[in-house]
């Protein structure tokens, strides 16, 4: 990747942090390597060098700045974007696919040799696969290290690690420091919560629109699985190793994230899933300037920046959601969901009460309300779902058999829904699934594949959002008239269903 050395400098003068993540600063001169807006002086030109990512920088042997932790930025907003194959392989990286199936798990879901894959990583980022899994592995030590109070030998497992040995090499290199000394600098003092509990920041570019965010969740929330409290959003995960739950709190200049994990080595999956679900990496400076370039939504833009596309943490759930959501209500979609779910992974009852939720034909639809503080699960799996009787489904037959066939189309391993698929072939896989139209594939690639610029312009409340502001109503005439907002339609949606 070609950093404009210039550019790049002016922003570290700067200290910038709108640059944290798309860049680091190595400073020859004293051996550490920096994010953008680091608040040390500002290094001689002559003493610096930029990489594009802290795996390259790791690799012409300079160690991570013990101020401003350049592995806690932000990650790039390009591996969110990019539909190209670095771009899958980052966001597969992230989830920890290297860790647990190793380069070869990795460029086999890519549909890419060893050695290309390796070449083409080398030449975006100065690092391969390995060398950029280590890095994420030793940023999760780092995190293991200082907020909880596991032995050395767990954590290195937990990080990934294949050794003790590795483990104590590879936070020596990184940091500077022996992982005791890490831990003594920090305090000592493992976060409260119990074990398997870990607090941490996640960190994001200003601005943030935490309502937007929050409303969006709580409108959508499922009992059982996530809820919406006191400006928290709570939810369980189905992890590689086992389940876990997790509470967000948006603050200022991070959103505070509490996790109970059933087995440490998904923290480094579970961050990614939160940070993808919040779309916390994204540029919304970035966006923002070019919707704001319509004056359609530029009232809009101006009072409330920062507004996020929110993702999903499973991508099987998102489509299945979508298949449910296919012309009827909100509500009425959580109504089928939360039966289906119960029917599928029946609960305590003491973590419920029950009340009549809306009144439709043939009687009531009862909806499970969750007792607050009770734990959460994460969703139904494709498995389960195959399987299940077709009482559970509470819907017309054509759109049980829809996610039916989706369900078999996960199993088998013909549908890959999460966000490292190659985002025009799952479309092209969901279209040719019964019962699945253009909407449903559009919604599917927007917060399941985090694919930004996706428009949905039959979608009702879109058209009528686009009526509040002005704009046509007409799907074909809308459509039309959303190519200014290229590349981040589906930021103008989110936009535009705020404005219904």
């Amino acid at each position: 990747m070609e950093l404009d050395f210039e550019r790049c400098y002016r922003a570290v003068d700067s200290r910038d942090q709108r640059f944290d993540g798309w860049f680091y600063t190595g400073v020859t001169s004293t051996g550490i390597y920096c994010r953008p807006s680091c608040p040390a002086t500002t290094p001689k030109r002559q003493n610096v060098r930029f990489f594009p990512s802290a795996a390259a920088a790791q690799g012409a042997g300079l160690r991570a700045c013990r101020r401003c932790r350049p592995d806690a930025a932000p990650g790039s907003p390009q591996w969110d974007v990019r539909a190209d194959v670095v771009g899958r392989a980052m966001r597969l990286i992230a989830d920890g696919v290297v860790d647990r199936d190793g380069v070869p798990g990795l460029a086999a879901r890519l549909g890419y040799t060893e050695r290309h894959l390796h070449r083409m990583l080398r030449a975006e980022l100065g690092a391969g696969p390995l060398a950029l899994a280590r890095a994420q592995r030793a940023q999760t030590a780092r995190i293991l290290i200082e907020t909880t109070g596991l032995g050395m030998a767990e954590i290195a497992f937990a990080a990934g690690f294949g050794s003790v040995r590795q483990f104590n090499d590879t936070v020596r290199e990184v940091y500077a420091a022996a992982p005791s000394e890490l831990r003594i600098s920090r305090g000592g003092r493992p976060a409260t919560g119990g074990a398997g509990t870990i607090t941490l920041r996640l960190a994001y570019r200003p601005p943030l629109h935490a309502a937007a965010l929050l409303d969006f969740l709580a409108l959508r929330a499922l009992p059982g699985v996530e809820e919406v409290r006191d400006r928290t959003y709570r939810r369980g995960l189905r992890l590689p190793h086992g389940a876990g739950e997790v509470s967000l709190t948006p603050a200022d200049g991070h959103v505070s994230a509490t996790l109970r994990l059933a087995d440490m080595r998904d923290l480094a999956p579970a961050v990614a899933r939160c940070r993808r679900l919040l779309d916390l990496d994204a540029d919304p400076v970035a966006i923002d300037e070019t919707l704001a370039q319509d004056p359609a939504l530029a009232a809009a833009v101006t009072a409330e920046p920062g507004v996020r596309l929110p993702r999903a943490v499973d991508g099987f759930e998102m489509a299945l959601r979508a298949i449910t959501t296919q012309q009827v209500s909100l509500q009425s979609a959580r109504t089928t969901l939360t039966r289906l779910l119960r029917a599928a992974a029946p609960t305590d009852p003491g973590d419920q009460e029950v009340h009549v939720e809306e009144t439709a034909p043939g009687g009531g639809k009862l909806l499970d309300q969750h007792r607050p503080g009770a734990p959460l699960r994460g969703f139904v799996s494709a498995a389960e779902v195959v399987g299940l009787a077709d009482s559970a489904f509470g819907m017309p037959v054509a759109r049980r058999e829809t996610i039916r066939a989706l369900a078999r189309a996960v199993v088998d391993g013909e549908l890959e829904l999460e966000p490292g698929g190659d985002r025009e072939e799952t479309v092209r896989r969901l279209t040719a699934l019964p019962g699945i139209g253009p909407w449903t594939a559009g919604y599917v690639a927007m917060r399941a594949l985090g694919d930004p610029d996706v428009f949905l312009p039959t979608d009702l409340a879109v058209r009528r959002g686009a009526a509040a502001l002005g704009l046509p109503t007409d799907p074909k005439t809308l459509d039309a008239y959303a190519d200014r907002w290229r590349p981040w339609r589906s930021y103008a949606v989110i936009r535009l269903w705020r404005a219904a």
